[in-house]
Order: C-alpha cells, then sequence, then structure tokens
C-alpha cells in the first residue's frame, strides 16, 4: 500500500509540473540569444550571405522559396567587430549591416544600401551595358576578346563611366573578331563577371 501511495505522488507531481509547463512558450537557451531576419519579396535561387568586414564570407544560403524570407540567426558567437547580411538578387545586392559587441547584435536600418548589379546583354555585335546609379558612383568597364591559341583573354576595350545615375552604353564589336568575351565591370568595391558569345 506504501508502494501504491508513493508511485501515485510521484505520478500527481509529474503531471501537476507538465501542466504547469504545457502553456509556457517553448523558449530554448538558444532560441532567446536568436536574431530574426525577415526579408520581403525573395526569388528562389536568391543568396543569401553573411559577411565580415574584409569581404569573407562567415554563411551562404541558397533561398528555396519565393515570398518572404524569415530566419533566426545565433549571431552572439561572432567576434565583437562589424558584419553584413547580403541578399543577392538578380539584378542587386542588398546590404544590411550590424554590430556585434559583447555577445550584443545591434542593426542600423539608416545604414542599409542596395548595389545595382550592372545588365549585360548582347545582339549580333553590339553588348548593351546598364547600370542604375542613384549615388552616381563610376562604373569601370573592361572588355577582353578570347584568345583561343593562347587559352587567355586580351584587353581590347576599358572606359570609366562617372556622374550618371542611369548608367547605359552601346558597344560595337568588331564583326570579324567572332568568339566568346569577357565582360569585366566594377564598381563600389564589387566585381562582375559576365560571358558573351558572337
Amino acid at each position: 500500500m506504501k508502494k501504491f501511495i508513493k508511485n501515485t505522488l510521484v505520478i500527481a507531481v509529474l503531471f501537476t509540473t507538465l501542466l504547469a509547463n504545457a502553456n509556457a512558450p517553448l523558449n530554448p537557451l538558444n532560441d532567446a540569444r536568436r536574431t530574426t531576419l525577415t526579408l520581403n519579396n525573395v526569388k528562389e535561387g536568391n543568396e543569401l550571405l553573411i559577411k565580415n568586414t574584409l569581404d569573407i564570407v562567415i554563411y551562404k544560403e541558397l533561398i528555396e522559396n519565393s515570398g518572404d524570407y524569415t530566419k533566426g540567426f545565433d549571431l552572439t558567437a561572432l567576434p565583437n567587430g562589424e558584419y553584413f547580411f547580403e541578399l543577392v538578387k538578380d539584378s542587386e545586392i542588398k546590404i544590411i549591416p550590424f554590430h556585434v559587441s559583447n555577445n550584443m547584435i545591434a542593426f542600423n536600418n539608416g545604414e542599409e544600401s542596395t548595389i545595382f548589379i550592372p545588365s549585360i546583354r548582347n545582339k549580333e555585335n553590339k553588348v548593351y551595358i546598364s547600370k542604375l546609379s542613384l549615388n552616381q558612383q563610376p562604373l569601370n568597364v573592361e572588355v577582353f576578346y578570347e584568345d583561343i591559341e593562347n587559352n587567355d583573354f586580351h584587353l581590347i576595350y576599358s572606359e570609366k563611366i562617372e556622374d550618371s545615375s542611369n548608367i547605359a552604353r552601346v558597344l560595337n564589336l568588331d564583326e570579324n573578331k567572332k568568339g566568346r568575351y569577357r565582360i569585366v565591370t566594377k564598381t563600389e568595391g564589387r566585381t562582375f563577371v559576365d560571358y558573351i558569345q558572337f
């Protein structure tokens, strides 16, 4: 009988503990340290990165679903310093800076920025280059022609485009030099490489 009462008491205490915690929100220790990032209008295949000021990629993820993206990150383990979330879309890179100091994370929404990726397309022997630059940052353009015999590219054109918020160029390629071209554009500390064939 003593054993029955003892077992009943243990079950009652256990049941009371379960009921007391049933309505408490699930908040493991790790979740308390998580920073939630929400991004609107992402597309499948967009790339999300976390970088430090040396441009070293600390985290990389391909977005799997189009729409709104929400995810929790535990950033408290990062050393003190400046970091950036980067969302790389088809035509732009959205940069969201944050600061880590003594396991505390601080975002400054006023410092978010967007870099528009240069658009490169070709039709026959014409190369169309366009880029939106709201802050009128210069765009360096270099065009290389592939030397198949030496397995190398040779610079055939170079230009620095400045003082324009809506950059647009049409380059005429030599019709006698059909083959593969490499177009390198540089702006706002970024380098973009495109290849065309005509």
